[in-house]
């Protein structure tokens, strides 16, 4: 008589995953490394890993309706003649005219406006939609210089010196030649439809000391008014933050790797710097350490959605939040309305990250005239109004929750984590137990 083993699953390989086998394929086929848009996809520790302690008998929470929860945060009183206030902690990324569209940079204006708070110019100078609509504008010096002019650094309100972002710290961005339209090229001094490559460094500095001596001449150029902001990707912010604050930053930027990009390597974006909830600890230590924490104010972004990331981000020790491609998504990017057009260029409205082609059906990433006469302007402000008003109201909620009646007086003693490896970045403890990892030598 004969036996057979019965049929099993097929089991297929966790390492080889079926997205890393297409990857094999494409790379086998074309020759070529895979270039994309937005930040990383795998999955990271994030705010999610941890949980706020809401107040109960040895701290009373507060009346949401009666008792008043502060938002406001003042950025840049360290130097400047005219520090920025703003009326809540969460600031609108830079994202360049050229990635994005002129329509959007304008309903990014409009919606910060409406709401009390910043945008940022991004890659490739300053836009008359965004200046007009922007009650505060930061205007961001990066090693491109594209489209830099002495005029329009007088014309913004802070200035952002950009050594590094989140997606690519430590490398430079691409802007295909289809998006380089004639405007974008007239803006920029370069060839139209012709592929650029932004700088990966400052073409003018190599190190701190040099950037002291830039910082300082920025300052005449503004007359020392503006707030100088130096913005760097999540990769050492320990050192980063310190040598930035030596070199006389008013408010550092740490990005994380969660932040996006319009385009660099896949590769890069998922393989190099360090999430987002691992450069906040080291960066409020190194603010603590020189004594100049809440003196030079501390702005974090990558992967921020919603009220409660805003929140904890607060309690670590951040001054405010920025955000790029959430508030993307509420301009209209990504939205399902378009799925047709989105699966006609082989993908999903959820995973669309191809922005460097210039083909988004929303209108947003592209300099297509006919795409671009998809966004509305004033209804997508709103949007990102309504947007930044819920996530303002989410941080107050959790805030009052905790007995607090300021953002700003959340702190670490709020929070747990629900795995060792949040516990450890975050520096909170372990849920359930006093045990923070790697403290006390354990």
């Amino acid at each position: 008589m004969t036996y057979r083993n019965p049929p099993t699953t097929p089991r297929k390989s966790a390492t080889f995953d079926d997205y890393t086998l297409s990857e094999i394929r494409r790379a086998a086929a074309t020759g070529i490394y895979d270039i994309r848009g937005a930040g990383a996809k795998r999955k990271l520790p994030h705010f999610d890993d941890l949980l706020f302690l809401g107040a109960s008998i040895s701290r009373y929470p507060l009346e949401g309706y009666r008792e008043r929860c502060d938002t406001s945060v003042v950025l840049g009183s360290r130097h400047a003649r005219k520090p920025i206030e703003l009326k809540i902690p969460i600031t609108i990324a830079g994202m360049s005219f050229g990635s994005l569209s002129g329509p959007a940079k304008e309903a990014l204006g409009r919606g910060a406006t409406l709401s009390g708070t910043s945008t940022t110019t991004g890659d490739g100078g300053m836009t008359e939609e965004e200046r007009g609509h922007s009650k505060t504008l930061v205007y961001q010096y990066l090693p491109s210089r594209y489209g830099m002019n002495p005029r329009d650094l007088r014309r913004a309100d802070a200035i952002e010196v950009v050594v590094g972002q989140g997606a690519k710290p430590g490398g430079g961005g691409m802007l295909l030649g289809q998006k380089i339209s004639d405007r974008v090229a007239e803006m920029r001094t370069l060839p139209k439809g012709i592929d650029q490559r932004s700088a990966s460094r400052h073409p003018d500095w190599t190190g701190p000391d040099d950037l002291e001596i830039k910082i300082l001449e920025l300052r005449e150029i503004t007359d020392w008014e503006k707030p100088i902001y130096v913005k760097v990707g999540g990769a050492r912010p320990y050192y980063d933050t310190a040598l930035a604050v030596k070199a006389g930053a008013d408010v550092v930027v740490v990005d994380g790797m969660q932040g996006g990009t319009a385009a660099t390597q896949e590769v890069f974006i998922e393989n190099v710097g360090q999430p987002t909830l691992a450069c906040i600890r080291p960066a409020v230590q190194a603010l603590q350490d020189l004594g100049m924490h809440r003196k030079v104010q501390l702005i974090v972004s990558g992967g921020i959605r919603n009220g409660a990331d805003v929140a904890k981000a607060l309690a670590l020790g951040v001054d405010a939040v920025s955000i790029g491609t959430a508030a993307l998504v509420a301009l209209g990017d990504n939205d399902p309305r378009w799925e047709a057009e989105y699966s006609a260029l082989g993908t999903t409205a959820g995973a669309y990250d191809d922005w460097h082609e210039g083909r988004d059906p929303a209108g947003i990433t592209t300099q297509d005239p006919e795409l671009m006469k998809r966004v509305d302007p004033i209804a997508a402000g709103r949007r990102l109004a309504n947007y930044l008003k819920v996530m303002t109201l989410e941080a107050q909620t959790i805030a009052r929750a905790c007995g607090k009646n300021s953002l700003h007086n959340l702190e670490p003693e709020d929070l747990v984590a629900l795995s060792i490896e949040a516990a450890a970045m975050a520096g909170v403890p372990l849920a359930g137990t006093n045990w923070i990892p790697g403290k006390n030598g354990f």
